[in-house]
């Protein structure tokens, strides 16, 4: 879980905000891109398969370093430059991890 800038679907600049990195560790070590899921404190969406729900009332969400429950929302995908990241607030945890392997299946309608 990092604070990184986000682009802004509407070319408008991009936001620091929290995101998880979504690619697989093997990518990370070998490029400067990352691919990363936007987090959101809009809960709206909590329920949506693409989506993960993060309680930082509970042991994993304490992990996170989010302050607030927040959405982790795989239809929200982007690839920056790890240059944009501005610093790491916490982790997902094997529970949570285990929970979002789901969410970009789900958003990418793969089997």
């Amino acid at each position: 879980m990092v604070i990184a800038l986000f682009p802004n679907s509407d070319g408008s600049p991009p936001k620091a905000r929290p995101v998880v990195v979504v690619q697989s560790d093997a990518y990370n070590a070998r490029l400067t891109n990352l691919i990363v899921a936007a987090v959101t404190s809009n809960l709206s969406h909590a329920a949506d398969p693409a989506s993960l729900l993060i309680e930082v009332n509970t042991p994993d969400g304490a992990a996170s370093g989010l302050r607030q429950d927040s959405v982790v929302s795989c239809i929200n995908l982007a690839t920056i430059a790890d240059t944009l990241i501005a610093r790491w607030i916490g982790r997902l945890t094997p529970a949570l991890l285990g929970k979002l392997d789901a969410c970009p299946k789900a958003a990418l309608g793969l089997p």
